[in-house]
């Protein structure tokens, strides 16, 4: 059924998380432009991020068909669940690839169309397979992660210079709370798939609480090279300030009680956190060029 083959596609693509990327390219590329924004050159910019954050999508459910098979929370997608064919998987995610990185080198710029590529190939070819292997993936998923805003800031025409940096900085750091809260929930589901999603220390003992409020505090300092850099004001520098130190108290909590509520408590707060400091960004760096 038609409708039955679009769900299957649209479950492929990750929605939500592709909807997260572009509100993040949309926000680098807003405080790159150095002039009046050309809606023309966001929506390129926007169209061909995307076809390359889906076809990660799309290339990761294919490689990961086995391990998701394993778990109760990803059993039902539509590969494991047989309602796509692998292959189709591969092809569709390969050509979503190509059009996404033709596109950006064409319509945007070649720097931008290099950074792309480049993050598909950290998250398909080294955090994936990594998974299985070392917690050291969240790291290099991390990377990918960071990724959506410094690829709006080149498609404004921004260069990777401290800005650029910044902006990387702010969701590199950001990430590993919000992930490593979620890999707790989800333990058990990891497990059962052979990933390692979490940090050991002493042998068994889950070093996730440890590890959150390490970056949760790092955050702070991070979040402010954003004002440094004077891509927003005063308004941002409190926002950022009050937010990071929420955060890093949601993190000491699950670190001093690793339970799934408070891992569930974690997540929630790391949701709210960053919308709301990149559209203070947003806002404030606008109303300082007014």
């Amino acid at each position: 059924m038609p409708l039955t083959r679009f769900g299957d596609y649209l479950q492929l693509s990750k929605p939500r998380i592709a909807v997260m990327g572009m509100v993040a390219v949309a926000v680098g590329y807003f405080v790159g432009c150095e002039g009046s924004i050309s809606t023309t050159g966001l929506m390129s910019a926007c169209f061909g991020i995307a076809s390359v954050a889906v076809s990660c999508s799309f290339l990761n459910q294919w490689y990961e068909q086995d391990t998701d098979r394993r778990m109760a929370r990803t059993a039902d997608r539509p590969v494991p669940g047989g309602r796509v064919r692998p292959l189709e998987v591969l092809a569709v995610g390969l050509l979503l690839m190509l059009a996404g990185v033709g596109w950006l080198a064409v319509a945007v710029n070649m720097l931008t169309a290099v950074l792309a590529f480049v993050t598909l190939a950290l998250y398909v070819v080294a955090y994936t397979p990594l998974k299985r292997v070392s917690s050291l993936c969240t790291v290099i998923g991390a990377v990918s992660g960071a990724m959506p805003p410094v690829l709006g800031w080149t498609a404004a025409g921004g260069s990777l210079d401290g800005g650029a940096l910044a902006l990387f900085l702010l969701l590199f750091t950001w990430q590993f709370p919000h992930f490593l809260a979620i890999a707790t929930i989800y333990r058990k589901d990891y497990e059962s798939a052979g990933l390692r999603m979490l940090p050991l220390v002493r042998g068994d003992s889950n070093g996730a609480g440890f590890v959150g409020v390490v970056y949760a505090s790092v955050l702070i300092p991070v979040s402010l090279m954003v004002w440094h850099q004077d891509l927003a004001g005063n308004l941002y520098l409190t926002v950022a300030l009050m937010g990071g130190l929420v955060y890093l108290l949601s993190s000491i909590r699950f670190l001093l009680d690793q339970s799934t509520e408070r891992a569930k408590q974690l997540v929630l707060c790391s949701i709210v956190y960053l919308p709301t400091v990149l559209l203070t960004m947003t806002w404030d760096h606008y109303r300082l060029l007014s």
